[in-house]
């Protein structure tokens, strides 16, 4: 069970802006594609950042469903990103966006990053969505990649989220936290582990922050409200995990 009430959205009287924000491996909409909906509209997020959203036939359709299921927007990625995907709700005041194919290993499935700035209660915020590779080297170098993507946005805040196919003792990982918040280590909510949904054992899901940005909690929501066992495990073979960040105040 969840063991305190995950932080609302809300717009801080000193200006600083509280999001919540949800990665989530949804394996093509493969599965039970209304139970999905449902479980990402429990989780009322401000920001979504999708892995392996559908990338062949109709993919656009298909995206543009999973948003209006859900009272979101499409912000950016799918099969242009080769698989991530950003989706926001009208909160969030979009700036720019990028898709960003990584180099091809051959034999190797093509990887990519969905990304975006948006501005939230008028506080810019960096967006990206990874799925690194199975191959060690590969996903070594791709979580280089990442951080070296995020330098290049040139943005102050910034949240970065997705399936690592890597546990935090992997060294793509201890990349990632080693420069960001981890923010399940910093906050720990609801349950911890991702992967695989009908028995869960490790942690290859996150959702990272810049140091500017405060983490209120952070985790699987299990035992949220509208988030049932049976629609995590319809879904997709991924558990959700879900953040309730605080961004600061635009500095005048």
């Amino acid at each position: 069970m969840v063991p305190t009430p995950l932080p609302d959205s809300r717009t801080e009287q000193d200006g600083s802006a509280v999001i919540r924000v949800l990665s989530y491996n949804i394996r093509s909409m493969r599965d039970d594609c209304e139970a999905l909906a449902r479980v990402i509209s429990a989780c009322a997020p401000d920001l979504v950042l999708i892995q392996e959203a559908p990338r062949f036939f109709r993919w656009r359709k298909r995206a543009a469903w999973l948003a209006a299921r859900t009272d979101l927007v499409v912000l950016s990625g799918g099969a242009t990103a080769a698989g991530p995907l950003l989706l926001c709700s009208l909160r969030a005041a979009v700036e720019r966006t990028e898709d960003v194919l990584l180099p091809l290993t051959p034999g190797l499935h093509r990887r990519g990053f969905a990304t975006s700035v948006v501005r939230i209660a008028g506080t810019r915020i960096g967006l990206l969505s990874f799925h690194l590779s199975l191959q060690r080297d590969e996903r070594l170098a791709q979580a280089e990649m990442v951080l070296e993507r995020l330098d290049a946005m040139g943005v102050e805040h910034a949240i970065v989220a997705g399936d690592l196919n890597d546990v935090p003792t992997g060294a793509a990982f201890r990349q990632l936290a080693g420069r960001l918040q981890d923010c399940w280590a910093v906050r720990p909510w609801g349950a911890e582990n991702t992967f695989p949904t009908n028995r869960p054992r490790r942690r290859i899901d996150a959702v990272f922050a810049t140091h500017g940005i405060e983490v209120l909690d952070c985790g699987v929501p299990t035992g949220l409200p509208g988030v049932t066992g049976a629609d995590l495990r319809a879904a997709t073979d991924h558990l959700p995990v879900l953040a309730a960040l605080r961004v600061p105040a635009t500095r005048p």
